[in-house]
């Protein structure tokens, strides 16, 4: 039976990875809509080569450039927010979220209020909106599947499982580009060296947050969002070889580790078949060659974005619109040099504090308004303390 399928934030990593999976089997499915950002020539040529109904770019100052480079093909263009929404209303069965940003929350939403399946890769929507996301697939008998590595790790693992066993829940980190670094070292760190990532080939605002370990808090975050689990059951552990993606204890004192190859189609291709597993064209794992496997705690002085996570989750509401507001204005301070590498926890951590003791703001129900009210405060404020302090 085909699956009509629609890619949000086609054009990028995990919108690419997607498209490669589903042009290996077409015949299984039928492509709704794809949407990007910038790259046009990229977005319509996917949207040529799989027969979209639909190709939407975020810009809307770029509609006419979308609109020639897909004329005579038959696919509709749109752009802008507004046509982001409307392309997620439209029917499909299994929606892919990767658009970067709060930016995926609204689209996201929407695709659940369809009924549909949700594979999310927007770390974003849990960490903003975690409750909001979770009873909206709820009210409307709509599945969420996580497209991180790790909290795909986490799925597998508890296939069969009842939670009220799991005692804790354990994932990895590669411990990014300073991870063996002398910490009196980070405070000079320059954006090119933070951008080079050990193990991984990834865009460079991911590969910074790795070096910084601010997407490990984010995934901290949305462990517990996703999984329900509490705060104190939620590890991170460090794993240079960035082969086993997470692990899960029992209260029998077991571990279910998912293994597998720094491979994002794994995890993308898993949610793509769900429930059924089939063929992908990953590597196949020679542990005999690959001969050890290492592990160590983080060092808190090294991450302390880490602690940070935990003190989101310990105040709840919409701390985490807050956090990861002020986590991406820190990022691009870093990245145009108006910030140095370790400021960006301290600064964050700073707005944390002023705007979680602001009257009504942390404890407002969270609605799309009210994240992104929370969202421009907290960028704000970041850009208060930057110019404060010049």
């Amino acid at each position: 039976m085909t699956r009509r399928v629609s890619i949000f934030g086609a054009t990028g990593s995990i919108g690419q990875n997607t498209i490669d999976l589903i042009a290996r089997d077409p015949a299984r499915f039928q492509v709704v809509a794809l949407t990007g950002g910038q790259n046009i020539a990229q977005l319509a040529a996917d949207a040529r080569r799989l027969g979209a109904e639909l190709a939407v770019t975020a810009d809307p100052a770029r509609l006419e450039d979308l609109r020639a480079a897909l004329a005579g093909s038959g696919v509709e263009a749109a752009a802008g927010p507004a046509a982001l929404v409307e392309a997620a209303a439209r029917p499909a069965d299994w929606i892919m979220s990767a658009i970067v940003g709060v930016a995926g929350l609204a689209p996201g939403l929407k695709a659940l209020e369809q009924g549909t399946t949700l594979a999310l890769a927007n770390k974003e929507s849990l960490v903003t909106a975690g409750p909001l996301l979770m009873a909206t697939a709820r009210q409307h008998d709509a599945r969420i599947l996580p497209v991180d590595s790790e909290h795909s790790a986490i799925f597998q693992a508890l296939v069969g499982e009842d939670m009220a066993a799991v005692e804790r829940i354990v994932i990895t980190a590669s411990g990014g580009a300073f991870r063996d670094w002398p910490l009196d070292r980070l405070a000079k760190a320059s954006v090119a060296e933070a951008s080079c990532h050990p193990n991984w080939d990834m865009g460079q605002r991911i590969t910074i947050d790795s070096a910084s370990m601010f997407n490990k808090a984010l995934e901290v975050i949305e462990t517990r969002e996703y999984f329900g689990i509490a705060p104190d059951q939620i590890e991170v552990l460090i794993h240079p070889e960035s082969l086993i993606h997470a692990l899960v204890g029992f209260r029998d004192g077991a571990l279910m580790a998912h293994v597998g190859p720094s491979d994002m189609r794994h995890a993308i291709g898993y949610a793509l078949n769900w429930p059924e597993r089939r063929d992908l064209p990953v590597e196949r794992l020679d542990l005999a060659r690959i001969g050890q496997l290492n592990f160590r705690a983080p060092d808190t002085a090294r991450y302390p974005a880490l602690d940070l996570a935990q003190q989101v989750m310990r105040i709840g509401g919409l701390s985490g619109a807050i956090f990861n507001g002020a986590k991406e204005r820190a990022l691009d301070a870093f990245i145009a040099g108006r910030l140095g590498f370790t400021d960006m926890t301290a600064v964050v951590a700073g707005v944390l504090d002023r705007l979680s003791a602001q009257s009504g703001l942390l404890d407002a129900e969270i609605t799309l308004d009210n994240v992104a009210r929370a969202d421009h405060l907290a960028r704000q404020d970041v850009d208060d303390q930057i110019a404060q302090n010049c």
